[in-house]
């Protein structure tokens, strides 16, 4: 019933700019928060950033504070992560995730609220 599909990914140069959309169906889309997480080969499944129900909130990661930016278009059940300045150690697979910010202290707990999760879409920028 609840889909999630990211799309946007891509070869970007170093210090260029990509767009990840996250399409979400089968819920009632304001309820419910939306993350964007990535895994680099051999690594562990990051957070990146999470925007709260009808993007009250946002929140990123420290590799992700500056350059990128998440946000929603309710009226299309969309979600973007806008990245700017790319960089060769921003190459992982890129996912959508569907639930909530979890937030403790102030802080985001990525690891922690996500329900639904697309396939990924891979960001790849050369050294």
């Amino acid at each position: 019933e609840v889909h999630v599909v990211e799309s946007g990914g891509g070869l970007v140069q170093a210090g260029g700019s990509l767009r990840l959309s996250c399409a979400a169906s089968g819920f009632a889309f304001d309820d419910l928060d939306i993350g964007w997480y990535r895994q680099a080969p051999g690594k562990e499944r990051l957070g990146v950033s999470c925007i709260s129900n009808k993007g009250r909130k946002s929140y990123y990661a420290d590799f992700a504070k500056g350059r990128f930016t998440i946000s929603s278009d309710n009226a299309k059940n969309t979600v973007y992560l806008q990245m700017n300045g790319l960089k060769s150690e921003d190459t992982a697979v890129y996912y959508c995730a569907v639930g909530a910010c979890s937030v403790e202290d102030g802080s985001w707990k990525y690891y922690y609220g996500m329900r639904y999760w697309g396939k990924g879409t891979l960001v790849t920028v050369p050294s």
